[in-house]
């Protein structure tokens, strides 16, 4: 019986198409050392970035909630409220994903991917395009690589 041929398009879908983009049509591969090391340590280098973000979120939440009244009255109250829900959104995506990724299961990954699009919304809601399409573009790279590590 004859294979089907495979074609050189992209996927319709999105996911299909970043893991075309990302890993399959790729100049630079990772190497597999770099992917083991990655997904060995990258858990403990997520918790570190949580228990970092952690009191920051506080102290917003805080802050927030002395400023919010004067910012609302001068108007500017929504970035403040933006920047709140965008960095709780991707600490609550960031920590949710770490029992995952220490087991190496693919709910982990898919919501670090989700943390990653959070990240880019935010980036882009705040008009900071280009740098938040770096950093999309890279964590997704990343992520993408590796992908095949966790089931």
């Amino acid at each position: 019986m004859a294979q089907p041929a495979k074609s050189s398009q992209a996927p319709k879908d999105f996911m299909g198409f970043l893991e075309y983009y990302l890993v399959t049509k790729s100049p630079v591969q990772l190497p597999e050392g770099v992917k083991e090391v990655i997904v060995k340590f990258g858990p403990w280098v997520d918790l570190v970035l949580v228990a970092l973000m952690s009191p920051a979120l506080l102290l917003l939440f805080g802050i927030g909630a002395f400023v919010m009244p004067l910012a609302v009255a001068t108007g500017d109250g929504g970035g403040l409220t933006l920047a709140l829900v965008a960095l709780a959104a991707q600490l609550a995506l960031m920590l949710a994903a770490l029992p995952g990724l220490f087991q190496r299961k693919r709910i982990g990954w898919t919501l670090s991917l989700a943390s990653v699009g959070v990240n880019l919304v935010y980036s882009v809601l705040q008009f900071q395009l280009i740098t938040g399409l770096i950093g999309a573009v890279i964590g997704a790279y990343v992520l993408f690589q590796i992908k095949s590590y966790y089931k």
